[in-house]
């Protein structure tokens, strides 16, 4: 299945509207097909989040992104996940 980085401009949240999203986000997920949340990274520095999903397609994380309210202003497919211990 595709892996895509989601870019989220969200501004800054406290920690509990960072709970209130992601509790939807899993209710959402809950109800879709093929979605699978892996993790996210916030920064409060350019009021960003930056989410890891595997998804069937695009078009599947933009409609995660509807149901939850939450914006998905750039969506990228990795094309190839590499570590560092790939090149010990």
């Amino acid at each position: 299945m595709p892996r895509y980085i989601i870019e989220r401009t969200v501004g800054s949240l406290s920690k509990e509207q960072l709970e209130a999203a992601g509790k939807k986000s899993n209710e959402v997920i809950a109800d879709m097909d093929g979605i699978v949340w892996i993790r996210s990274y916030v920064s409060d520095a350019e009021g960003k989040i930056y989410c890891e999903y595997d998804a069937p397609n695009a078009e599947a994380i933009r409609e995660h992104a509807r149901r939850t309210g939450i914006p998905a202003d750039k969506i990228s497919e990795v094309s190839l996940e590499i570590s560092p211990v790939m090149f010990q």
